[in-house]
Protein backbone atom coordinates (compact mmCIF):
# COMPACT_ATOMS: atom_id res chain seq x y z
CA UNK A 1 0.00 0.00 0.00
CA UNK A 2 2.64 2.60 0.64
CA UNK A 3 4.08 1.75 -2.96
CA UNK A 4 0.68 2.20 -4.14
CA UNK A 5 0.17 5.32 -2.38
CA UNK A 6 3.76 6.78 -3.60
CA UNK A 7 3.50 5.61 -7.21
CA UNK A 8 -0.37 7.96 -6.98
CA UNK A 9 1.20 10.65 -5.19
CA UNK A 10 3.35 11.11 -7.64
CA UNK A 11 0.88 10.68 -11.11
CA UNK A 12 1.80 7.56 -11.81
CA UNK A 13 -0.82 4.84 -12.61
CA UNK A 14 -1.99 2.15 -10.77
CA UNK A 15 -1.65 -1.24 -12.61
CA UNK A 16 -4.92 -3.54 -12.61
CA UNK A 17 -3.51 -5.85 -10.23
CA UNK A 18 -2.77 -3.55 -7.79
CA UNK A 19 -5.95 -1.77 -7.87
CA UNK A 20 -7.46 -5.51 -7.72
CA UNK A 21 -5.37 -6.30 -4.77
CA UNK A 22 -6.65 -2.90 -2.86
CA UNK A 23 -10.24 -3.90 -3.08
CA UNK A 24 -9.34 -7.07 -1.81
CA UNK A 25 -7.55 -6.14 0.91
CA UNK A 26 -10.51 -3.63 1.86
CA UNK A 27 -13.26 -6.66 1.54
CA UNK A 28 -10.87 -9.08 3.70
CA UNK A 29 -10.18 -6.25 6.49
CA UNK A 30 -6.47 -6.73 5.36
CA UNK A 31 -5.69 -2.75 4.77
CA UNK A 32 -6.30 0.23 7.26
CA UNK A 33 -8.48 2.53 6.68
CA UNK A 34 -5.27 5.08 7.13
CA UNK A 35 -3.49 4.08 4.46
CA UNK A 36 -6.96 3.94 1.88
CA UNK A 37 -7.72 7.42 3.18
CA UNK A 38 -4.33 8.28 2.22
CA UNK A 39 -4.69 6.46 -1.45
CA UNK A 40 -7.96 8.17 -1.89
CA UNK A 41 -6.85 11.72 -1.29
CA UNK A 42 -3.82 10.84 -3.77
CA UNK A 43 -6.56 9.72 -6.40
CA UNK A 44 -8.49 13.42 -5.66
CA UNK A 45 -5.40 15.17 -5.98
CA UNK A 46 -4.02 13.24 -9.18
CA UNK A 47 -6.64 11.57 -10.95
CA UNK A 48 -7.40 8.21 -12.45
CA UNK A 49 -7.05 7.50 -16.17
CA UNK A 50 -9.85 5.92 -18.14
CA UNK A 51 -8.15 2.38 -17.90
CA UNK A 52 -7.55 3.06 -13.71
CA UNK A 53 -11.42 4.11 -13.29
CA UNK A 54 -12.66 1.32 -15.45
CA UNK A 55 -10.10 -1.25 -13.31
CA UNK A 56 -11.53 0.05 -10.53
CA UNK A 57 -15.37 0.03 -11.52
CA UNK A 58 -14.48 -3.85 -12.19
CA UNK A 59 -12.81 -5.17 -8.93
CA UNK A 60 -15.78 -2.79 -6.95
CA UNK A 61 -18.56 -4.99 -9.00
CA UNK A 62 -16.14 -8.11 -8.01
CA UNK A 63 -16.33 -7.47 -4.64
CA UNK A 64 -20.07 -8.50 -3.69
CA UNK A 65 -22.57 -9.98 -5.73
CA UNK A 66 -24.38 -9.41 -8.60
CA UNK A 67 -27.95 -9.73 -9.58
CA UNK A 68 -29.20 -11.50 -12.57
CA UNK A 69 -31.66 -10.53 -14.96
CA UNK A 70 -31.43 -12.89 -17.70
CA UNK A 71 -34.93 -14.40 -16.56
CA UNK A 72 -36.10 -11.06 -17.62
CA UNK A 73 -36.81 -11.47 -21.66
CA UNK A 74 -37.03 -7.91 -22.18
CA UNK A 75 -33.82 -5.74 -22.56
CA UNK A 76 -33.71 -3.63 -18.82
CA UNK A 77 -33.39 -0.26 -18.33
CA UNK A 78 -32.19 2.07 -15.38
CA UNK A 79 -31.89 5.69 -14.53
CA UNK A 80 -29.47 7.34 -12.19
CA UNK A 81 -29.72 10.85 -10.86
CA UNK A 82 -26.02 12.37 -9.08
CA UNK A 83 -28.23 13.73 -6.70
CA UNK A 84 -30.46 17.01 -6.42
CA UNK A 85 -33.00 19.15 -4.40
CA UNK A 86 -36.53 18.12 -5.56
CA UNK A 87 -35.35 15.72 -7.73
CA UNK A 88 -38.82 13.18 -7.60
CA UNK A 89 -37.80 11.95 -10.87
CA UNK A 90 -37.45 8.26 -10.47
CA UNK A 91 -41.31 7.97 -9.19
CA UNK A 92 -42.24 9.82 -12.78
CA UNK A 93 -39.62 7.72 -14.75
CA UNK A 94 -39.94 3.97 -14.00
CA UNK A 95 -43.67 4.09 -13.83
CA UNK A 96 -43.83 5.67 -17.18
CA UNK A 97 -40.60 3.47 -18.81
CA UNK A 98 -42.06 0.06 -16.91
CA UNK A 99 -46.00 1.10 -18.53
CA UNK A 100 -44.05 1.12 -21.84
CA UNK A 101 -42.93 -2.57 -21.86
CA UNK A 102 -39.56 -1.52 -20.50
CA UNK A 103 -38.35 -3.63 -16.99
CA UNK A 104 -37.08 -0.89 -14.29
CA UNK A 105 -34.88 -2.51 -12.02
CA UNK A 106 -33.69 0.19 -9.40
CA UNK A 107 -31.62 0.44 -6.80
CA UNK A 108 -31.58 3.51 -4.90
CA UNK A 109 -29.74 5.61 -1.39
CA UNK A 110 -30.95 8.04 1.03
CA UNK A 111 -30.98 11.63 2.00
CA UNK A 112 -27.24 13.23 3.34
CA UNK A 113 -26.83 16.70 3.39
CA UNK A 114 -28.82 19.32 1.12
CA UNK A 115 -29.87 16.22 -1.28
CA UNK A 116 -32.90 13.70 -1.02
CA UNK A 117 -32.92 10.46 -0.95
CA UNK A 118 -35.03 8.53 -3.12
CA UNK A 119 -35.20 5.46 -0.40
CA UNK A 120 -36.27 7.99 2.68
CA UNK A 121 -39.05 9.27 -0.30
CA UNK A 122 -40.43 5.88 -0.89
CA UNK A 123 -40.44 4.77 2.97
CA UNK A 124 -42.94 7.74 3.58
CA UNK A 125 -45.26 5.38 1.81
CA UNK A 126 -47.45 3.94 5.04
CA UNK A 127 -45.60 0.41 4.85
CA UNK A 128 -43.11 0.50 1.56
CA UNK A 129 -40.53 -1.67 2.36
CA UNK A 130 -37.05 -0.71 0.50
CA UNK A 131 -35.43 -3.70 2.18
CA UNK A 132 -35.89 -7.33 0.03
CA UNK A 133 -34.26 -10.21 -0.86
CA UNK A 134 -33.06 -10.00 -4.09
CA UNK A 135 -35.01 -12.97 -5.61
CA UNK A 136 -38.18 -11.07 -4.73
CA UNK A 137 -36.74 -7.96 -6.55
CA UNK A 138 -36.91 -9.55 -9.74
CA UNK A 139 -39.99 -11.05 -9.09
CA UNK A 140 -41.73 -7.77 -8.39
CA UNK A 141 -39.78 -6.54 -11.56
CA UNK A 142 -40.85 -9.10 -14.04
CA UNK A 143 -44.60 -8.87 -12.92
CA UNK A 144 -45.04 -5.17 -12.53
CA UNK A 145 -42.14 -4.02 -14.19
CA UNK A 146 -40.41 -1.67 -11.93
CA UNK A 147 -38.87 -1.93 -8.69
CA UNK A 148 -37.07 0.29 -6.33
CA UNK A 149 -35.05 -0.96 -3.41
CA UNK A 150 -31.79 -0.21 -1.42
CA UNK A 151 -28.75 -1.26 -2.50
CA UNK A 152 -27.85 -4.58 -0.35
CA UNK A 153 -24.37 -5.38 1.55
CA UNK A 154 -23.89 -8.13 -0.71
CA UNK A 155 -24.12 -5.66 -3.39
CA UNK A 156 -20.22 -4.10 -4.17
CA UNK A 157 -19.43 -3.89 -0.61
CA UNK A 158 -16.00 -2.33 -1.60
CA UNK A 159 -18.29 0.94 -2.38
CA UNK A 160 -20.20 1.04 0.70
CA UNK A 161 -16.85 0.76 2.78
CA UNK A 162 -14.92 3.33 0.34
CA UNK A 163 -17.89 5.94 -0.09
CA UNK A 164 -17.87 6.39 4.07
CA UNK A 165 -13.86 7.68 4.08
CA UNK A 166 -14.47 9.46 1.21
CA UNK A 167 -17.16 11.45 3.07
CA UNK A 168 -15.04 11.90 6.22
CA UNK A 169 -11.77 12.75 3.73
CA UNK A 170 -13.06 15.52 1.57
CA UNK A 171 -12.80 12.96 -1.31
CA UNK A 172 -16.13 13.06 -2.47
CA UNK A 173 -16.30 15.24 -5.40
CA UNK A 174 -13.30 12.96 -7.28
CA UNK A 175 -14.94 12.65 -10.43
CA UNK A 176 -13.29 8.75 -11.20
CA UNK A 177 -14.08 8.19 -8.01
CA UNK A 178 -17.57 8.78 -8.45
CA UNK A 179 -17.91 7.34 -11.54
CA UNK A 180 -16.62 3.86 -10.04
CA UNK A 181 -19.02 4.43 -6.90
CA UNK A 182 -22.16 5.02 -9.53
CA UNK A 183 -21.39 2.01 -11.70
CA UNK A 184 -20.17 -0.54 -9.51
CA UNK A 185 -23.79 -0.22 -7.95
CA UNK A 186 -25.30 0.33 -11.10
CA UNK A 187 -23.76 -2.75 -12.99
CA UNK A 188 -23.63 -5.16 -10.28
CA UNK A 189 -27.91 -4.65 -10.50
CA UNK A 190 -27.81 -5.99 -13.71
CA UNK A 191 -29.70 -3.46 -16.16
CA UNK A 192 -28.75 -3.85 -19.91
CA UNK A 193 -28.95 -0.18 -20.60
CA UNK A 194 -28.34 2.79 -18.03
CA UNK A 195 -29.53 6.87 -18.77
CA UNK A 196 -27.32 8.83 -16.03
CA UNK A 197 -29.20 12.17 -15.07
CA UNK A 198 -26.16 14.05 -13.85
CA UNK A 199 -26.70 17.72 -12.60
CA UNK A 200 -25.04 21.05 -13.08
CA UNK A 201 -25.37 23.86 -10.64
CA UNK A 202 -25.84 25.16 -7.48
CA UNK A 203 -27.27 22.23 -5.66
CA UNK A 204 -25.20 19.59 -7.77
CA UNK A 205 -22.28 17.32 -6.45
CA UNK A 206 -20.37 19.25 -9.67
CA UNK A 207 -21.09 23.18 -9.55
CA UNK A 208 -19.01 23.66 -12.91
CA UNK A 209 -20.27 22.57 -16.02
CA UNK A 210 -16.75 21.21 -17.42
CA UNK A 211 -16.22 18.95 -14.38
CA UNK A 212 -20.41 17.90 -14.93
CA UNK A 213 -19.42 17.38 -18.44
CA UNK A 214 -15.80 14.86 -17.69
CA UNK A 215 -18.26 13.01 -15.38
CA UNK A 216 -20.92 12.64 -17.41
CA UNK A 217 -18.57 11.22 -20.64
CA UNK A 218 -16.45 9.40 -18.28
CA UNK A 219 -19.99 7.54 -16.72
CA UNK A 220 -21.28 6.88 -20.38
CA UNK A 221 -18.08 5.76 -21.60
CA UNK A 222 -16.71 3.03 -18.90
CA UNK A 223 -20.64 2.34 -18.76
CA UNK A 224 -20.24 0.89 -22.44
CA UNK A 225 -17.05 -0.13 -21.64
CA UNK A 226 -18.82 -2.64 -19.37
CA UNK A 227 -21.45 -3.80 -22.04
CA UNK A 228 -24.24 -1.58 -21.17
CA UNK A 229 -26.08 0.47 -23.60
CA UNK A 230 -25.36 4.23 -22.01
CA UNK A 231 -26.06 7.58 -22.64
CA UNK A 232 -26.22 10.95 -20.18
CA UNK A 233 -28.30 14.34 -20.13
CA UNK A 234 -26.82 16.82 -18.19
CA UNK A 235 -29.30 18.77 -16.47
CA UNK A 236 -30.15 22.31 -14.54
CA UNK A 237 -29.59 22.15 -10.64
CA UNK A 238 -29.63 25.87 -10.29
CA UNK A 239 -33.17 25.62 -8.92
CA UNK A 240 -35.31 22.52 -6.46
CA UNK A 241 -36.87 20.48 -8.98
CA UNK A 242 -40.93 20.78 -8.97
CA UNK A 243 -42.81 22.84 -6.62
CA UNK A 244 -42.02 20.42 -3.01
CA UNK A 245 -38.86 18.98 -1.44
CA UNK A 246 -39.58 16.84 1.32
CA UNK A 247 -40.30 12.79 1.58
CA UNK A 248 -44.14 12.64 1.43
CA UNK A 249 -44.73 15.97 0.37
CA UNK A 250 -42.62 14.92 -3.41
CA UNK A 251 -44.33 11.58 -3.03
CA UNK A 252 -47.89 13.53 -3.61
CA UNK A 253 -46.42 15.44 -5.83
CA UNK A 254 -45.07 12.51 -8.58
CA UNK A 255 -48.74 11.08 -7.60
CA UNK A 256 -49.96 14.40 -8.76
CA UNK A 257 -47.81 14.10 -11.82
CA UNK A 258 -49.08 10.86 -12.73
CA UNK A 259 -52.49 11.48 -12.60
CA UNK A 260 -51.82 14.57 -15.01
CA UNK A 261 -52.92 17.08 -12.35
CA UNK A 262 -49.23 18.52 -11.01
CA UNK A 263 -48.27 22.52 -12.24
CA UNK A 264 -44.72 21.74 -12.76
CA UNK A 265 -42.76 22.18 -16.34
CA UNK A 266 -39.35 21.48 -15.69
CA UNK A 267 -40.36 17.70 -13.99
CA UNK A 268 -42.34 17.15 -17.13
CA UNK A 269 -39.29 18.77 -19.71
CA UNK A 270 -36.48 16.51 -17.57
CA UNK A 271 -38.79 13.49 -16.87
CA UNK A 272 -39.77 12.88 -20.50
CA UNK A 273 -36.20 13.51 -21.87
CA UNK A 274 -34.59 10.62 -19.66
CA UNK A 275 -37.37 8.11 -20.20
CA UNK A 276 -37.30 8.35 -23.86
CA UNK A 277 -33.72 8.11 -23.88
CA UNK A 278 -34.42 4.90 -21.81
CA UNK A 279 -37.19 3.54 -24.16
CA UNK A 280 -34.20 4.31 -27.29
CA UNK A 281 -31.50 2.31 -25.45
CA UNK A 282 -33.92 -0.75 -24.35
CA UNK A 283 -34.97 -0.56 -28.34
CA UNK A 284 -38.58 0.07 -27.68
CA UNK A 285 -38.91 3.46 -29.58
CA UNK A 286 -36.62 4.18 -32.89
CA UNK A 287 -37.19 7.85 -32.62
CA UNK A 288 -37.22 10.39 -29.61
CA UNK A 289 -41.02 11.48 -31.16
CA UNK A 290 -42.31 7.57 -30.81
CA UNK A 291 -40.39 7.71 -27.36
CA UNK A 292 -42.26 10.63 -26.36
CA UNK A 293 -45.45 9.85 -27.70
CA UNK A 294 -45.65 6.55 -25.83
CA UNK A 295 -44.42 8.14 -22.62
CA UNK A 296 -47.71 10.38 -23.37
CA UNK A 297 -49.51 7.80 -23.85
CA UNK A 298 -48.76 5.91 -20.15
CA UNK A 299 -49.92 8.92 -18.62
CA UNK A 300 -53.16 9.33 -20.11
CA UNK A 301 -54.64 5.97 -19.80
CA UNK A 302 -53.54 6.09 -16.63
CA UNK A 303 -51.30 3.01 -17.18
CA UNK A 304 -48.14 4.68 -15.32
CA UNK A 305 -50.07 5.62 -12.18
CA UNK A 306 -51.58 1.82 -11.98
CA UNK A 307 -48.13 1.08 -12.51
CA UNK A 308 -46.56 2.85 -9.81
CA UNK A 309 -49.50 1.59 -7.65
CA UNK A 310 -48.39 -1.85 -8.56
CA UNK A 311 -45.54 -1.87 -7.19
CA UNK A 312 -46.43 -0.04 -3.44
CA UNK A 313 -48.68 -2.82 -3.41
CA UNK A 314 -46.00 -5.68 -4.29
CA UNK A 315 -43.77 -3.63 -1.86
CA UNK A 316 -46.30 -4.01 0.81
CA UNK A 317 -47.35 -0.41 0.97
CA UNK A 318 -50.56 0.78 1.17
CA UNK A 319 -51.62 1.53 -2.81
CA UNK A 320 -54.27 3.83 -1.79
CA UNK A 321 -52.10 7.07 -1.67
CA UNK A 322 -52.39 6.91 -5.32
CA UNK A 323 -55.98 7.62 -5.03
CA UNK A 324 -55.52 9.59 -1.67
CA UNK A 325 -52.60 11.08 -1.59
CA UNK A 326 -53.93 12.66 2.35
CA UNK A 327 -52.95 9.16 3.13
CA UNK A 328 -49.03 10.38 3.25
CA UNK A 329 -47.93 11.54 6.71
CA UNK A 330 -48.55 15.24 7.38
CA UNK A 331 -45.92 17.64 9.50
CA UNK A 332 -47.67 19.07 12.55
CA UNK A 333 -46.84 22.50 12.09
CA UNK A 334 -46.79 24.77 8.76
CA UNK A 335 -45.98 28.19 8.13
CA UNK A 336 -46.32 30.39 5.31
CA UNK A 337 -43.32 32.78 3.64
CA UNK A 338 -44.53 36.14 2.33
CA UNK A 339 -43.05 37.76 -0.08
CA UNK A 340 -42.35 41.51 1.38
CA UNK A 341 -42.50 43.35 -2.78
CA UNK A 342 -43.57 42.70 -5.90
CA UNK A 343 -41.84 41.79 -9.34
CA UNK A 344 -40.13 38.59 -10.61
CA UNK A 345 -38.86 36.01 -8.75
CA UNK A 346 -35.04 35.54 -10.79
CA UNK A 347 -33.50 33.17 -8.09
CA UNK A 348 -33.97 30.61 -5.80
CA UNK A 349 -30.60 28.84 -4.79
CA UNK A 350 -31.26 24.96 -4.56
CA UNK A 351 -28.50 24.43 -2.05
CA UNK A 352 -30.41 26.50 0.51
CA UNK A 353 -33.81 25.55 -0.57
CA UNK A 354 -32.36 22.28 0.14
CA UNK A 355 -30.48 22.87 3.73
CA UNK A 356 -33.83 24.78 4.48
CA UNK A 357 -35.69 21.37 4.46
CA UNK A 358 -33.00 19.17 5.90
CA UNK A 359 -32.89 21.73 9.16
CA UNK A 360 -36.76 21.26 9.36
CA UNK A 361 -36.27 17.70 9.41
CA UNK A 362 -36.88 16.38 6.10
CA UNK A 363 -32.97 15.19 5.92
CA UNK A 364 -30.27 14.39 8.28
CA UNK A 365 -26.89 15.69 8.24
CA UNK A 366 -25.02 12.37 9.69
CA UNK A 367 -26.28 8.68 8.98
CA UNK A 368 -28.12 8.17 12.11
CA UNK A 369 -30.33 11.15 12.13
CA UNK A 370 -33.91 10.59 11.57
CA UNK A 371 -36.24 11.47 9.41
CA UNK A 372 -39.79 13.37 9.32
CA UNK A 373 -41.56 12.01 6.47
CA UNK A 374 -43.99 14.44 6.59
CA UNK A 375 -41.52 17.92 7.00
CA UNK A 376 -40.13 19.86 3.87
CA UNK A 377 -41.39 22.63 2.07
CA UNK A 378 -44.26 23.74 -1.16
CA UNK A 379 -42.77 26.10 -3.64
CA UNK A 380 -45.34 28.10 -4.75
CA UNK A 381 -43.09 30.44 -6.52
CA UNK A 382 -40.26 29.74 -8.46
CA UNK A 383 -37.84 31.50 -10.92
CA UNK A 384 -39.86 33.66 -13.56
CA UNK A 385 -42.63 33.97 -12.00
CA UNK A 386 -44.46 37.20 -10.91
CA UNK A 387 -46.03 38.20 -7.30
CA UNK A 388 -46.98 40.33 -5.06
CA UNK A 389 -46.07 41.76 -2.07
CA UNK A 390 -47.64 39.64 0.20
CA UNK A 391 -47.97 36.66 -1.98
CA UNK A 392 -47.34 33.61 -0.28
CA UNK A 393 -43.80 32.20 -1.47
CA UNK A 394 -43.45 28.74 0.46
CA UNK A 395 -45.21 27.03 2.92
CA UNK A 396 -42.75 25.21 5.37
CA UNK A 397 -43.66 22.36 7.07
CA UNK A 398 -42.25 20.52 10.33
CA UNK A 399 -43.18 18.95 13.73
CA UNK A 400 -40.69 20.91 15.25
CA UNK A 401 -42.10 24.25 16.41
CA UNK A 402 -38.39 25.54 17.16
CA UNK A 403 -37.18 24.46 13.87
CA UNK A 404 -39.90 25.36 11.67
CA UNK A 405 -39.10 29.22 13.89
CA UNK A 406 -35.73 29.11 12.52
CA UNK A 407 -35.77 28.25 8.74
CA UNK A 408 -38.74 30.71 8.52
CA UNK A 409 -36.49 33.40 9.94
CA UNK A 410 -34.33 34.08 6.74
CA UNK A 411 -36.40 32.02 4.23
CA UNK A 412 -37.90 34.70 2.45
CA UNK A 413 -34.74 36.35 1.27
CA UNK A 414 -33.67 32.87 -0.59
CA UNK A 415 -36.15 34.08 -3.21
CA UNK A 416 -34.69 36.95 -5.16
CA UNK A 417 -37.25 39.33 -6.39
CA UNK A 418 -36.52 42.08 -9.12
CA UNK A 419 -38.82 44.49 -11.41
CA UNK A 420 -37.73 42.82 -14.36
CA UNK A 421 -39.07 38.63 -15.36
CA UNK A 422 -35.40 36.70 -15.84
CA UNK A 423 -34.49 34.93 -19.38
CA UNK A 424 -35.57 31.48 -19.64
CA UNK A 425 -33.46 29.03 -18.68
CA UNK A 426 -32.68 25.34 -20.10
CA UNK A 427 -33.55 22.59 -17.80
CA UNK A 428 -31.63 20.30 -20.17
CA UNK A 429 -27.62 21.39 -20.60
CA UNK A 430 -26.36 19.03 -23.00
CA UNK A 431 -26.94 15.69 -23.79
CA UNK A 432 -24.05 13.39 -23.99
CA UNK A 433 -25.32 9.93 -26.34
CA UNK A 434 -22.71 6.86 -28.34
CA UNK A 435 -19.27 7.17 -27.23
CA UNK A 436 -19.76 9.93 -24.83
CA UNK A 437 -18.56 12.75 -27.47
CA UNK A 438 -21.08 15.64 -26.65
CA UNK A 439 -24.10 15.99 -29.27
CA UNK A 440 -27.45 17.45 -29.52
Amino acid sequence: MIDLIERKKTGKALLPHDIHEWIRGIVAGEIPDYQSAALLMAIRFRGLTEEETFALTVEMIRSGETIDLSSIRSTTADKHSTGGVGDKLSFLIGPMVAACGVPVPMLSGRALGHTGGTLDKLESIPGYQTSLPIERFVEIVKKVGISIVGQTKSLAPADGHLYALRDVTATVDSIPLIVASILSKKIAAGPEAVVFDVKCGDGAILQDGEDTRRLASSLVKVARRLGRKASALITDMSTPLGRTVGNALEIEESILFLRGEADAPDMEEISFALAAEMLLLAGRAESDTEARELLMESLHSGRAAATFQEMIFAHRGDPRVVEDPNILPKARHHKEVKAATGGFVTELPARAVGLAAMRLGAGRGSMEETIHPGAGIKLLRKPGEAVDQGDVLAVLHSDDKEKLKRVEAGFADLFRIEAEAPPARPRILESLRGGGEAGE
